[in-house]
This record gives structure tokens, sequence and C-alpha cells, in this order.
């Protein structure tokens, strides 16, 4: 069978779950991870549900056990062909007034953690001749910008990992992509997290959660003599 690992999986109207889903759709068994059992299971049932398959392995993402173990996982169940790290944080603040710890944890969420899950997966990939790797990025992972210095550094660093890897690997088969979200999503974090921003920016000052998804089915399904490795994704009206 074929398996997807997807890592960073939240609330349903979330970028994590709504991959989760519609890689189900595609025939796929897909091991739903993140650090909260009921989301999770929420996902997975929501999945088994449409007469997909799939199930919940909650790891810490910059616990290296547990990324083994979530890995360990797929090689049970059939043929690793994507794997997702959707992981990340946002840490907003000035650096002068930062702890060394504050700092160093957005590095290990966004970097070091995608580093743990990347290894993991180009072992299988090894394997079976190849497969998709894809990483979610930010607008923060092309630019610095004042009072993000900690989330900038880290998704860049992703980035340029995420293309190493793409160069280092893809002679082998496994196609590298990075998604860069430019903007906020229109999904559960924001709604209800800051409603009265999401309401000032309205349905179309925030970035549909399928139209980002459809940029990943978009890089799984190329073909190996005409890969993407960035998509960059933001509404008409975003300041860029």
């Amino acid at each position: 069978m074929d398996i997807a690992v997807i890592s960073g999986v939240g609330p349903e109207r979330g970028l994590g779950g709504q991959l989760a889903l519609r890689f189900a759709q595609e025939n796929m068994h897909v091991l739903v991870s993140g650090r909260t059992q009921s989301k999770l299971d929420f996902i997975v049932n929501m999945i088994k549900d449409q007469g997909g398959s799939a199930e919940s392995v909650v790891a810490d993402a910059t616990n290296e056990t547990d990324t083994v173990k979530l890995f360990d996982i797929a090689k049970t169940k059939g043929t690793l062909r994507l794997a997702i790290y959707n992981t990340g944080n946002n840490t907003p603040g000035k650096i002068i007034d930062m702890e060394a710890s504050y700092f160093e944890d957005s590095w290990r969420v966004c970097c070091f953690g995608g580093f743990l899950f990347s290894r993991q997966a180009l072992q299988q990939f090894k394997t079976t001749k190849g497969g998709v790797l894809l990483y979610t990025g930010a607008s923060a992972s092309l630019r610095g910008r004042a009072n993000f210095g900690a989330f900038n550094s880290s998704k860049g660093a992703l980035r340029n990992l995420a293309q190493a890897i793409a160069k280092e690997y893809g002679p082998e088969g496994v196609h590298v992509g990075h998604v860069i979200v430019d903007g906020p999503i229109g999904g559960e974090k924001i709604i209800t997290r800051f409603p009265e921003y999401a309401e000032k920016l309205g349905e179309e000052g925030m970035i549909n959660i399928e139209g980002i998804v459809d940029a990943y089915v978009y890089l799984y399904n190329q073909p190996k003599n005409a890969w993407s490795f960035e998509v960059d994704m933001r509404t008409s009206v975003e300041n860029w």
C-alpha cells in the first residue's frame, strides 16, 4: 500500500488536517502525526468515515526517537511515497528581549525537526528508488522582518535545507518541494484565536486552505522530467 506521512496535523480546518484528508482521497494510507491525540483521532475518524485509510501517531517533531518511531511504523504499513513536513511555529519578538531558549526552540521546531523528518524519509526513499518530500514554508522563508528574527531565521534555514536535499537526492528520484504560504490561512487558528483580525481581512484577505492543498497535490503528481522545487501561495490582495 502507498503510504503518506504528514507531520504537523492539528484541527480539521488547519493545513495539516486538510492535507491528510486530501491525500487519503488519493488512495494512500495516511499516518497523521502531531502532538495532540484527540485532534489526530478526529482527522483519522473523518478519513475512515469517507472510506479512506489512516492512523494517528503522536510524535514530537523535535524528538529523534519519536521521529524514528513514526517512520518505523510507516515501513510496516507499505511503501512510503509521500512525506510532508508541515510542523512549524510562529515566534515573534525583538532579538534583544529573547531568551536563548526561545530562539533555539524556533530553530528546533522549524529546521532541526525538518532534518530529523527528512533523514528518516530519505532512508526509505532510497530503498524504493524515489518518493516525494514536501515542506511548508512561509514568507519568512525568503526574507527577514523586524520583530520576527527567530522565525525568519528558522524558516529560512528549513528552506535552505530543503534545497540542499533537492539537489542531493533529486538524481536518486526524490522530488523535494517547498510551498511558501505568504499570508494568513483562512482556517481555524486565525478565526478562533484572532476573530477581529479575521473579520478585518475577510475571505478575500485569507488564503484558501483547499487552494494551498491543491499546490501539494500538484507537486506530488508532477512527472520526473518537469519538477518544481517551489510554489508560493498568496491572496490577490496580499502586499508582497
